[in-house]
């Protein structure tokens, strides 16, 4: 991993911190897995999955996607807003 790209996940660590979640990135060393270099987001209060599964599996989303998700909070709710509605019908 270059130093750019390790300067950013820090970044991105300590931005998961103050909003009350954990970044973890797979720890997968088989380039050819599913989940290698895949990151997710967790609530260290429930050790719950918040971000990042796709397709039924973790570590599902890249360091781009974590980024526009804490970047995003209002299209966040509103897609948690969306995906309740469907289940209450």
């Amino acid at each position: 991993m270059d130093e750019t790209q390790k300067v950013r996940e820090n970044r991105l660590r300590r931005k998961a911190v103050r909003q009350g979640l954990r970044l973890e990135k797979s720890r997968r060393r088989d380039v050819t897995a599913l989940d290698y270099g895949g990151y997710q987001l967790i609530d260290p209060g429930t050790n719950g999955l918040v971000f990042g599964e796709l397709a039924g599996r973790r570590f599902g989303a890249s360091l781009d996607e974590i980024e526009a998700w804490l970047s995003d909070p209002v299209g966040r709710v509103a897609a948690t807003d969306q995906d309740q509605g469907k289940g209450s019908r």
